[in-house]
């Protein structure tokens, strides 16, 4: 089992090469490592580019996942397609230069995804420490709530769940945020699915997510409130008297993940027991 796209770009840098070695070879600034993925940053050809290389899963980390019923990431597949996916939808994500796919056997499958790097853009976790410091204008603070909740709303409206919905995982635009405009992109889709109808679990999930990411931040609960109109696209008291058990199950597992952080030593702040 082999498949394989090149965008012309990327096809000319690596003309005269096997794809899946060129891959495999790939080198320049390593952003993550585990057992069998590795993002690297590099350059060719005159442009910057994220590579994501998966070598085979292996049966024992599948079986974990599935006897802790979770969908284990066996690939580059699901980030391809979600990207791809998303750009159809017009909803910003990283634009696909490349994937391949070599092998039969799902624990021993060779897989890449590469995707235009998109500069320019700082983590909303940076940006929310920043304003640690330097707290925000009210008109600042509002138009990024405003633009997350939008944009989550398009994400999901276009079926996509990204499961590791955290703010590190969008990143705002530094130019257009300093001319007074929001604007938002979501990377690291290793793990997302692409549903005609969205589960509600998965949707819980995901809210959850980028709610327990937020926790630590200067954000009070009349920004929360802000976040369901635009999300839901009306009045957020109409929101909470319709699908009010919704938002607190989401509010419930953000504050769970938050109480399993603190036990874990990830966050430090005192506002688990909120």
């Amino acid at each position: 089992m082999e498949e394989l796209y090149l965008r012309d770009d990327l096809a000319r840098a690596w003309s005269g090469a096997d794809p899946f070695e060129r891959a495999a070879a790939v080198t320049g600034d390593v952003y993550r490592a585990v057992a069998n993925r590795r993002t690297v940053r590099f350059e060719t050809g005159g442009r910057a580019y994220f590579a994501k290389i998966h070598g085979g899963a292996g049966w024992g980390e599948i079986l974990k996942n599935l006897l802790t019923l979770r969908l284990p990431v066996i690939g580059a597949r699901n980030e391809f397609e979600a990207c791809r996916h998303l750009a159809g939808a017009g909803v910003s994500a990283p634009a696909v230069a490349g994937f391949g796919e070599r092998g039969s056997s799902p624990a021993r499958r060779f897989s890449f995804v590469v995707c235009d790097a998109l500069d320019g853009r700082d983590s909303l976790e940076d940006v929310l420490e920043g304003w640690r410091v330097r707290p925000p204008s009210p008109a600042d603070k509002w138009a990024l709530v405003r633009a997350v909740a939008a944009f989550a709303a398009e994400l999901h409206a276009a079926g996509v769940i990204h499961r590791d919905f955290y703010v590190c995982h969008l990143l705002l635009d530094r130019k257009a945020w300093s001319s007074g405009r929001a604007e938002l992109a979501v990377i690291d889709l290793h793990r997302a699915r692409v549903y005609g109808r969205i589960p509600s679990r998965w949707l819980r999930r995901d809210l959850a997510a980028l709610l327990f990411s937020v926790l630590d931040a200067p954000l009070s609960r009349r920004d929360w409130l802000r976040f369901l109109a635009v999300y839901r696209g009306r009045d957020w008291r109409d929101v909470l008297r319709e699908e009010g058990e919704l938002w607190r199950a989401v509010h419930r597992r953000a504050l769970a993940l938050y109480r399993k952080g603190r036990r874990k030593g990830l966050v430090a702040a005192e506002r688990a027991g909120s």
